[in-house]
């Protein structure tokens, strides 16, 4: 459908791209961008899109105004216009402009669904963060408003773009070197659970913790809590289920060419780390169930790994051979002997220097670097086309409601079939009551609109 089609849909979209034509006439045809939440992931993603084209970052929003004028200062040492951009408290200022072309969103969780949702409907692009909502309809609605739009959405599970996985999957799984497959693990053994129990304190001046909090329950501010830290809490995310499966199912699913999982049960708790403020789980196990193939899941948040050198993995077992994958490297091993094929991370830093500086500055991962970029290439691509990227929202929905549920199960302690026509758990009406988390007022669930 053309683009032009496609914006004619909202009134917000069809000023967006008036907007738009204005800046084009007066000769400045770079795709204009902002950033909705400035944290570490957030400079990450605007930085690698610098990389790879030259946009003009235009607005910065974040409701940290330390964080949010330390970026605006270093995007606009980075611009090749070195205007500093225009900077906000509330995205819904921000996208009241109507001038963006591209916006990102890489808020805490609880943060993703309404101003994705908003940002699709002033008329922007999206490349939203893992995972798409905190809860299954709040997912979905994010889907719902980027089809009824017609915008392009790009989620971050940026395994999809990593060179040495697509090497992985054109050279193993596409020439059916695994032969049939029925099974595949997937894992996480990283000590990434907070350990710490500080007391809660009053939020510092520099913090909206208000609207920091947002839809989310309101907790008493604590210093695990912004930044970075509020992962610790189920009211804010889906615990390491939500964060560090749903990469790895994702993988998986499209390495394999996967849909939904017809069930999904999942059993952990807190067994080990007690002393802890954290409330997430530090051992989780989960299993999704396709046709005619198992995905299993396992964390655990202490002790060592079964394999060392696959700490956070997916291993597709073929009855030809054994494909293990991570962010670093894969190997194949064929059943019997033979040829082990292997890939290794791509490293960019001669073509990329300021990746060295951004490891230093800004945690940059540079092994993560270079599917950054391969990502936001997509994404423009897409957007370029009006077609769908690697990671389209759908994608990111199913990979994202998938993990959610896990911890629905847990908690239930039953297994859930899901019927993704109707978004309901079959014949379990209280399972599909938790679908979707209440609202702290005023905010409203995007379901409800």
């Amino acid at each position: 459908m053309d683009r032009r089609k496609f914006i004619a849909a909202s009134t917000l979209a069809a000023s967006a791209v008036a907007s738009r034509h204005a800046y084009a006439a007066a000769g400045d045809k770079k795709r204009r961008v902002g950033l909705i939440g400035c944290g570490w992931y957030g400079k990450c993603d605007l930085l690698q899109l610098m990389n790879i084209e030259p946009v003009e970052v235009v607005s910065l929003c974040d409701v940290d105004s330390n964080m949010l004028g330390e970026c605006a200062d270093l995007i606009a040492s980075r611009q090749v216009s070195k205007k500093r951009p225009r900077t906000y408290g509330q995205y819904t200022d921000m996208l009241a402009e109507k001038d963006l072309d591209i916006v990102l969103v890489a808020t805490p969780d609880h943060w993703h669904a309404l101003p994705m949702i908003a940002a699709v409907n002033s008329g922007a692009d999206v490349y939203v963060q893992k995972p798409t909502g905190v809860d299954v309809l709040e997912s979905k609605a994010m889907l719902d408003a980027a089809r009824e739009t017609g915008r392009v959405v790009q989620v971050g599970t940026q395994r999809r773009s990593t060179p040495h996985l697509i090497e992985a999957k054109q050279r193993v799984v596409d020439t059916g070197l695994l032969g049939d497959v029925a099974h595949a693990e997937v894992c996480c053994y990283y000590h990434m659970r907070a350990k710490k129990n500080p007391p809660d304190t009053a939020p510092p001046a520099y913090l909206d913790y208000e609207t920091w909090t947002g839809p989310a329950p309101m907790r008493p501010y604590n210093e695990l809590v912004h930044p970075r830290s509020w992962r610790a809490f189920m009211e804010y995310g889906n615990g390491i289920v939500g964060d560090m499966c749903v990469h790895m199912l994702d993988m998986v699913r499209w390495q394999l060419g996967l849909g939904w999982p017809q069930r999904i049960s999942s059993s952990g708790g807190i067994y080990v780390d007690h002393d802890s403020k954290a409330n997430i789980s530090d051992t989780q196990s989960a299993r999704f169930e396709f046709d005619e193939l198992d995905v299993n899941w396992t964390h655990r948040s202490w002790g060592n790994a079964p394999d060392p050198d696959w700490p956070w993995a997916g291993i597709i077992y073929g009855d030809r051979g054994t494909l293990k994958l991570d962010v670093h490297k894969y190997e194949f091993t064929p059943r019997g002997g033979g040829q082990k094929l292997t890939g290794e991370k791509l490293i960019e830093t001669d073509k990329y220097p300021t990746d060295v500086t951004d490891q230093k500055d800004w945690r940059l991962e540079l092994h993560v670097a270079s599917a950054i970029r391969g990502h936001m290439r997509d994404f423009l691509d897409a957007i370029d086309k009006r077609s769908k990227p690697v990671a389209d929202i759908l994608q990111g929905h199913i990979s994202s409601a998938s993990c959610i549920m896990a911890n629905v199960s847990m908690k239930l302690g039953r297994s859930l079939e899901f019927d993704p026509a109707t978004h309901i758990v079959v014949g379990d009406a209280e399972a599909t009551d938790k679908l979707k988390r209440p609202y702290r007022k005023p905010y409203a669930h995007p379901s409800e609109a």
